[in-house]
């Protein structure tokens, strides 16, 4: 297992080890003491599997008063994942970074407490998996509106398919 570290603090890139042959892969998708070793130590108390097809954008998500870590991958098809520092306190405030996830490159994103998350589909289908620290509490969700000009994200499309809870995100400023 591969870990490389990104510009937002505890964000990180796991590429597992793919053993493959003629007849397909094999890769472990998670070991506890394989992840604790890299600082993932939370417990996971929720896994989703969503299903997407091409230029769905989902996010950018949070809670506020339970926030959820994710360990993020894509089984099928491949996505832009997209993780912004929504922490007025850091010195990364506002800032974000995009990973591509794809059933080929088998990487996986460690999304910390504290961050917005989201993605765009960039095949035309994805499924995605996320292990979550935190159960989700419809109540205490909030977000970031996908084209804030303050985070400027250079998403795949102008004119992604959003849900209309997505739609009516606040701006990264109205979180301050």
């Amino acid at each position: 297992m591969k870990i490389i570290t990104t510009a937002l603090p505890g964000v990180l890139i796991i590429e597992p080890q793919v053993f493959g042959d003629a007849r397909g892969f094999f890769l472990e998708s998670f070991h506890s003491a394989r992840y604790a070793e890299a600082g993932i130590t939370l417990p996971f108390v929720q896994d989703n599997h969503s299903r997407s097809q091409r230029h769905v954008l989902r996010g950018l998500h949070m809670q506020r008063t339970h926030p959820q870590g994710k360990l993020v991958s894509v089984s099928r098809g491949a996505i832009l994942d997209v993780t912004v520092d929504i922490n007025p306190q850091s010195a990364t405030f506002g800032e974000h970074i995009t990973v591509e996830l794809n059933d080929e490159n088998h990487r996986q994103l460690w999304i910390p407490p504290g961050y917005a998350h989201g993605f765009c589909v960039l095949s035309a289908m994805a499924d995605m998996h996320y292990k979550c620290t935190a159960f989700y509490d419809p109540s205490d969700e909030t977000g970031v509106i996908w084209n804030d000009p303050e985070v400027n994200i250079a998403w795949p499309t102008d004119t992604p398919l959003l849900s209309a809870k997505d739609q009516q995100l606040p701006r990264l400023r109205d979180l301050r």
